[in-house]
């Protein structure tokens, strides 16, 4: 496996910290905005619990992602920039990202489900 330069992952994680707030912050808008409507479906318990895991997620990503541009900082202190670090804020950065997408994508899928399903029409398979 080919090993990554410092300078090189504190680019990916500055770029991950950045979209993750992004894409976070609208994760975080649609979550307020389906705890407003209060709809008293099961399914709607679904929504807004992937809602909250993607808002979540996003939260994580943003903050192992800045713990992770600290200790790739070339400035930082020899027993802060070690590979057990280094290793575990990409691990937990990439977790959260995919638990934030993987939330966010389930949370919208699952309103789209919902709200079709509140306005009576039933989607065909077989056309």
């Amino acid at each position: 496996m080919q090993t990554l330069t410092n300078s090189y992952l504190a680019k990916i994680a500055v770029n991950l910290a950045f979209l993750s707030v992004f894409i976070g912050g609208v994760a975080a808008t649609f979550l307020a905005s389906l705890l407003m409507v209060e709809p008293s479906k099961r399914l709607a318990d679904w929504v807004v619990g992937s809602a909250a895991l993607a808002a979540g997620g996003f939260i994580i990503c943003v903050v192992a992602s800045v713990m992770l541009i600290i200790v790739l900082n070339p400035d930082a202190p020899s027993n802060v920039n070690s590979a057990t670090s280094i290793d575990t804020g990409r691990i937990v950065s990439m977790l959260g990202f995919v638990f934030g997408l993987i939330g966010l994508l389930t949370s919208i899928g699952l309103s789209g489900w919902l709200r079709s399903r509140n306005l009576g029409s039933q989607p065909h398979l077989f056309v």
